[in-house]
């Protein structure tokens, strides 16, 4: 049976941006964008310009991350 909900329904608290309020953000360096795949491979297939990988993220979180930076989750 396949799940037909919106993510809207299953994250109604997470708030979702267009790809044009995504680029401003990043170019301006007040966010981070991050390819969600957990597979290497396919978030290389679906790499956006200034992203980071999921791996790449996650060894960042040890060190210290702008505090003042949104991060921005994506997959396509």
């Amino acid at each position: 049976m396949s799940d037909t909900r919106k993510t809207s329904d299953v994250m109604p608290d997470v708030p979702r941006i267009n790809a044009a309020e995504a680029r401003r953000k990043v170019t301006s360096e007040g966010a981070i964008l991050v390819c969600a795949y957990e597979d290497e491979a396919k978030c290389r297939t679906m790499n956006l310009e200034g992203s980071v990988s999921l791996a790449a993220f996650r060894s960042k979180l040890s060190a210290a991350l702008p505090k003042d930076h949104e991060i921005i989750f994506y997959c396509a």
